[in-house]
């Protein structure tokens, strides 16, 4: 995967760009009756009745990802993953991924790929496709909250979108895991001035961008929380993980998702309020806009904003909160890119399907 160069970040935000203009467009299909699921997610009891049966947890899960996307893609797929937060005294990730290319027409496979790379880099190169779109041009200083993962390949994203970037401010659970961060971050961008803070308040104040990614249990008591008087007039902030904000920041800010009709879905599955179940910032929106608390149009679309069919930043203090849920036709998307490298670049183990399949 890496020979094949899942972890090219430019070319990774530029794949998310035509992603989610394919998206807006509606050139794609994922599951669910209207075609716009981020999955199939099965649980476990919290007290399991049968030997053997695992027991439910935070973050404990198995999950199926089905998508199709069209223009220059013309696939489809499916991530498939299973997530145990125990793993890591294993010395595992906590999810464990493989991800199914498949031609559109037979369904036959096309590749089968370890997939913990092509997912984190996917999921990190959406808030780059934001950050072009939404963020200061001027922007230079970076707030990161939870050195995980996640942020990682967010501020590679963040990067290659704009490599004028130069200082960074790192809050982690521990501070140990922060100063790991920075000693990651400074071998990777070597421009960058880096700076461990204290706290959540540090990282977010004076920060052009900021991305917040803590893994936290579902329930908004467990979520972190984010005052209007410690964002940057201007601000860009990416919430790819469970948030809770202010009033004055719910006013004042424009909130726009990665593709509002995820969710919409989302809300529609799960019961409500669907921000107790996920904590993504675009469903505690669509919570107040069904408690009437907010208008429908609070919740603005980013690939609206692409196709120019919305209106971009308006004035340079405009501050943007980015919801990003994550979506299967993003695998889709680099996962095909991958693919077709692979091929180009003479990678991979060639697998035999059938010589005739025994059953038509």
């Amino acid at each position: 995967m890496i020979a094949a160069g899942v972890k090219e970040m430019a070319a990774c935000v530029d794949a998310m760009e035509e992603t989610l203009r394919l998206v807006g467009e509606g050139d794609y299909r994922m599951g669910g009756p209207l075609g716009n699921s981020h999955g199939s997610m099965m649980t476990f009891p919290e007290e399991p009745k049968f030997e053997g049966m695992p027991h439910d947890a935070p973050h404990r899960r198995f999950m199926a990802m089905p998508a199709y996307l069209g223009g220059s893609f013309q696939t489809t797929g499916c991530k498939w993953y299973g997530s145990n937060p125990e793993n890591r005294d294993a010395g595992l990730p906590r999810s464990i991924l493989m991800f199914t290319l498949s031609d559109k027409d037979t369904g036959a496979p096309l590749a089968f790929m370890s997939a913990n790379l092509l997912s984190a880099y996917r999921t990190g190169a959406i808030p780059g496709v934001g950050q072009r779109y939404l963020a200061r041009k001027d922007a230079r200083t970076i707030g990161v909250v939870a050195p995980g993962v996640m942020n990682k390949t967010s501020l590679e994203a963040f990067m290659a979108v704009n490599p004028e970037l130069n200082h960074l401010k790192i809050q982690g659970r521990t501070r140990s895991r922060a100063e790991d961060f920075a000693v990651w971050a400074k071998e990777q961008f070597p421009q960058l001035t880096t700076e461990v803070v204290d706290t959540v308040e540090d990282a977010v104040r004076g920060s052009d961008i900021v991305t917040i990614a803590p893994t936290t249990p579902a329930g908004s008591e467990n979520y972190l929380k984010i005052e209007r008087d410690w964002v940057k007039p201007g601000a860009f902030i990416s919430l790819p993980a469970d948030i809770m904000i202010d009033e004055d920041l719910l006013r004042e800010a424009r909130h726009v998702a990665d593709n509002r009709d995820l969710y919409e879905a989302w809300h529609e599955e799960v019961p409500f309020p669907g921000h107790e179940h996920i904590g993504l910032h675009g469903m505690y929106l669509m919570d107040r806009i069904q408690e009437g608390k907010i208008a429908a149009a609070t919740l603005e679309d980013l690939p609206a904003i692409m196709a120019g069919k919305s209106p971009g930043r308006q004035h340079e203090d405009e501050i943007f909160l980015f919801s990003v849920g994550g979506m299967p036709v993003e695998d889709v998307a680099w996962g095909t890119v991958v693919y077709r490298n692979a091929i180009e670049r003479g990678v991979g183990t060639k697998l035999n399907l059938w010589e005739t399949p025994e059953l038509r």
